[in-house]
């Protein structure tokens, strides 16, 4: 099915009822950060993310960086929200440095030892563009540089001037502005980190500016989004200058990427909403699938009673204490459910029923 397509049928289950809005944010805001955040190497496990957006705990073992990082994401996600909102204000350089600001929180030391060992650092600022190069080293071997730290605001003044001025032509629909915007603005890569997670908060701006759902970038597709990305780069080629003012012909291969990902989650959140079944669970964008009915019988058994027993389940599910332990087992690996320290069981899986 087309994007247009789906998106039109997205439009025709509007409006949702209230308990479906509030669903599908929940499951968005989880969703969104963890990705977002884990395609950028945060260590936060889905459950954790949850337990921390949705219920403001903190569960397990990590960085406490990551847990900051993972709560400022969730603030930036809601001032982008609010700033869409408002489509009568333009978007400004002023915005994005904010958003910046919000998500990295404070400047910060980063410290990095070098090929011959000798340990360098140098200073993240928050908010403010980048004061140094930044360059990746591509999975092919090749150092790709980004614009420099002098090129940086002219490019990104021009960024925003045709952002607003494509909007008002109208000339280009939300999700092919989105694109060329997400590809322009990772070309200069204004900051000195936090770029990614930047493009993706403004991809949603555009999206949900224009009446769009909004999307998520799964980190288990990265190399997908990486490659659609590197395609593009080898079309444009390698000058900061050229990628900070492509257009939309020359980013066709990440066009392409772009247009199946929004379909793909529009398709998803259509799903969520549509197919209201007790035996339809999600995780992380997913119907979870399973050759074992008694999957699903145990993500409702444990939902309706968190302190239920093995003894308890094997019983009501008329099997044996063995196999429900080895089925809860791969539950726990997969993510699915946990058990906290007191013995309760915790549903990290959602159902729309």
């Amino acid at each position: 099915m087309k994007l247009i397509e789906i998106f039109q049928k997205w439009t025709s289950l509007q409006p949702l009822n209230e308990d479906e809005k509030r669903k599908l944010s929940m499951r968005f805001t989880v969703e969104y950060n963890y990705n977002s955040n884990h395609l950028e190497g945060n260590t936060l496990t889905y459950g954790q993310t949850e337990l921390l957006l949705l219920f403001g705990k903190v569960s397990g073992e990590g960085h406490l960086k990551d847990f900051n990082d993972m709560k400022a994401s969730e603030v930036s996600v809601k001032m982008m929200e609010e700033e869409a909102a408002n489509k009568q204000v333009p978007l400004t350089q002023n915005f994005i440095r904010t958003l910046h600001q919000t998500l990295i929180r404070e400047d910060y030391t980063e410290y990095r030892t070098l090929p011959n060992g000798v340990q360098t650092s140098y200073v993240i600022h928050a908010g403010q563009y980048k004061t140094r190069p930044n360059s990746v080293i591509t999975r092919y071997g090749d150092r790709f540089e980004y614009a420099s730290p002098q090129e940086t605001p002219a490019l990104m003044a021009d960024l925003v001037s045709w952002y607003n001025e494509e909007e008002q032509k109208g000339n280009l629909s939300p999700v092919e502005l989105a694109a060329l915007f997400h590809y322009r603005y990772i070309r200069i890569h204004p900051f000195e980190d936090g770029n990614g997670r930047i493009a993706r908060l403004m991809v949603n701006y555009i999206l949900s500016r224009h009446g769009w759902p909004m999307i998520v970038v799964r980190s288990r597709f990265k190399q997908e989004y990486l490659d659609a990305l590197h395609q593009t780069d080898l079309v444009v080629g390698t000058d900061p200058s050229d990628g900070a003012h492509a257009n939309i012909k020359q980013i066709d291969k990440f066009l392409k990427y772009f247009e199946n990902l929004v379909a793909k989650e529009i398709q998803t959140d259509i799903d969520f909403v549509s197919r209201k079944s007790e035996d339809v669970w999600w995780y992380d964008g997913e119907i979870i699938s399973t050759r074992s009915k008694n999957t699903v019988r145990i993500l409702r058994l444990m939902r309706e009673n968190p302190s239920i027993t093995y003894a308890k389940l094997t019983s009501m599910l008329g099997t044996n204490t063995s196999a429900v332990q080895k089925l809860i087992k791969r539950m726990v690996e997969k993510g699915y459910i946990t058990r906290h320290d007191n013995g309760l069981w915790r549903v990290i899986a959602t159902s729309i029923v």
